[in-house]
């Protein structure tokens, strides 16, 4: 009889990750504790990106001084928590948890935005996570991630059309929208999907669903 554990191939023992792990829903919606500690680590971690943004807003906006609507082109990293939560947690709520998570870190180290980062990031959480919750949390995917970092991103740049650039004329809010909407699809939702990925493979989500791998056909 062959020795089929010998015919198997080396690399199907190192940890990859599937189509059907990239998409796997979790068996309950209930959280856990493992599922709030990684939620509040992804979001102290981007918010200590939105505190360095903060911090260095004086000179982003002298480097897009000639044209100011065009500093939208960074804005989609103001919603990265969002997307990037959701796609890792897969539990109702970890997108819009995550943002305001990340945004009270902001806040609590300082920043010249104030109080409003605080609104901010609910709304910008609220924009991504109503992309999962239309999906009824059964979709993880590509195209879904990318629709939430867009969608967060549409809802960052009204609330800050309003709240921080009302003294633009309307092209130049238009234009900043633009900017911020094609920056939170590319940063905030591709860039989060593949963030997850990578995070995949090291094995560190393996206690969540997207972390699974899909079973090898003929092993156990």
């Amino acid at each position: 009889m062959p020795n089929n554990a010998a015919q198997t191939p080396a690399h199907h023992s190192a940890p990859s990750q599937t189509p059907a792990a990239a998409s796997a829903v979790p068996a309950t919606t209930r959280w856990r504790v493992v599922d709030y500690v990684v939620t509040a680590v992804l979001g102290i971690g981007v918010g200590l990106v939105f505190w360095v943004l903060a911090l260095s807003w004086k000179f982003l906006e002298v480097a897009f001084q000639a044209f100011p609507p065009a500093i939208g082109l960074i804005a989609g990293l103001w919603v990265l928590a969002g997307p990037l939560a959701a796609v890792v947690i897969r539990k109702p709520g970890a997108a819009l948890l995550c943002e305001v998570i990340a945004a009270v870190v902001e806040a609590v180290l300082g920043s010249h935005f104030g109080a409003t980062v605080l609104l901010s990031g609910f709304l910008q959480g609220l924009g991504a996570e109503l992309v999962f919750a239309a999906c009824r949390y059964r979709r993880f995917t590509l195209g879904v991630t990318s629709l939430s970092g867009l969608v967060a991103a549409a809802f960052m740049a009204v609330s800050e059309n309003i709240m921080y650039n009302a003294a633009w004329q309307p092209s130049f809010q238009l234009v900043y929208a633009g900017c911020a909407l094609l920056s939170g699809l590319v940063i905030s939702g591709i860039g989060a999907w593949f963030a997850y990925r990578a995070i995949a493979r090291t094995g560190a989500l393996s206690s969540f669903a997207s972390g699974r791998r899909a079973p090898i056909p003929g092993r156990r």
